[in-house]
């Protein structure tokens, strides 16, 4: 079984937010799973499906993003039997990466970001592989906080719509050929023209 969290905050006063690509991204891989129904478990709004003859959890942490290990864990809790380095994915908003890129890693750091923190925190390691999704950079003298929790601008929208469709394919590919592989095929194509 595989485990998929994309992470965001949950309430529709965020729903359009920067922080909330990595929910884009769960969604965006129902609708091409063809998942409807929803339930929500540990915290979070879950979906079961199928991909490569493999379970997949589909998981959006409801705690708030700082908050996210916790859910995550309970997950981990309940299936032992997995292990975070082989079987699990976290998607995420990264303002290091332009709109419109991703980039995915096998494991590092938070890079300061909260939600990514919370969960090292909870899991006890740096060892899960993650698909970060390009929201840029805070204007000069707006607060973090403002950027993250701020709509796309009509410019940027397009881009990163583009991205989230590109990280849905890159968890798919990942589900079929292993994550390293999706490294591989992914990586190397930022954006497309």
């Amino acid at each position: 079984m595989k485990v998929i969290v994309g992470l965001g905050n949950p309430g529709a006063m965020y729903d359009r937010t920067r922080h909330n690509v990595g929910f884009w991204v769960v969604d965006e891989l129902c609708r091409r799973f063809g998942v409807t129904s929803h339930r929500v478990k540990w915290r979070a709004q879950v979906a079961d499906t199928v991909a490569g003859g493999e379970k997949v959890l589909l998981v959006k942490p409801q705690t708030y993003m700082n908050l996210s290990g916790e859910s995550v864990r309970e997950v981990m809790d309940f299936h032992r039997e997995l292990d975070p380095g082989r079987d699990l994915i976290v998607v995420y908003d990264d303002m290091d990466l332009p709109p419109g890129h991703i980039r995915l890693r096998e494991q590092g750091s938070a890079g300061g970001h909260n939600g990514v923190k919370s969960i090292i925190q909870h899991l006890g390691g740096e060892r899960f592989a993650r698909v970060r999704v390009g929201i840029g950079r805070p204007a000069d003298g707006r607060a973090v906080v403002d950027h993250v929790l701020s709509p796309f601008s009509p410019g940027e929208l397009e881009s990163v719509q583009g991205a989230v469709t590109r990280a849905a394919d890159a968890i798919e590919y990942a589900l079929a050929h292993g994550f390293a592989a999706a490294m591989n095929r992914y990586n190397a194509r930022p954006k497309d023209p």
